[in-house]
C-alpha cells in the first residue's frame, strides 16, 4: 500500500471511529444534576475528549493494521468476492 493511500485510509477510518466512540460513556448534565444555565440539559457534563481521542487513535491503528495485512498479503482479493462483476477488458 503506498504511503499516501495508507494515510488516507487511516484518516477516513479515524473519523468513522471517532463518531462511534464519542457517544460512549457520556453522562448528560440533567443526569448529573448539574445543569449549567443557558446550556442544553443533554450536553455532556464531562466529555473526556482527550481519552476519546487516544481510544480512537489506538482502535483505528488496530483496524488499519488489519486492513494493511489483508491488502499487503492479498488475503482477500476482489476476484475472491463472488458478487462483484469482472470488469477486466476482454483481449480476444
Amino acid at each position: 500500500m503506498p504511503l499516501v493511500t495508507g494515510i488516507a485510509v487511516f484518516f477516513v477510518l479515524w473519523w468513522l471511529v471517532i463518531f462511534i466512540i464519542l457517544p460512549l460513556d457520556i453522562e448528560g448534565q440533567h443526569e448529573d444534576g448539574n445543569v449549567v444555565r443557558g446550556t442544553e440539559p443533554g450536553a455532556p457534563s464531562k466529555p473526556f475528549i482527550k481519552r476519546k481521542i487516544i481510544q480512537t487513535t489506538v482502535l483505528t491503528a488496530i483496524i488499519w493494521a488489519i486492513i494493511f495485512v489483508i491488502i499487503e498479503f492479498k488475503l482477500i482479493d476482489l476476484n475472491n468476492i463472488p458478487f462483484i462483476p469482472d470488469f477486466t477488458p476482454d483481449m480476444s
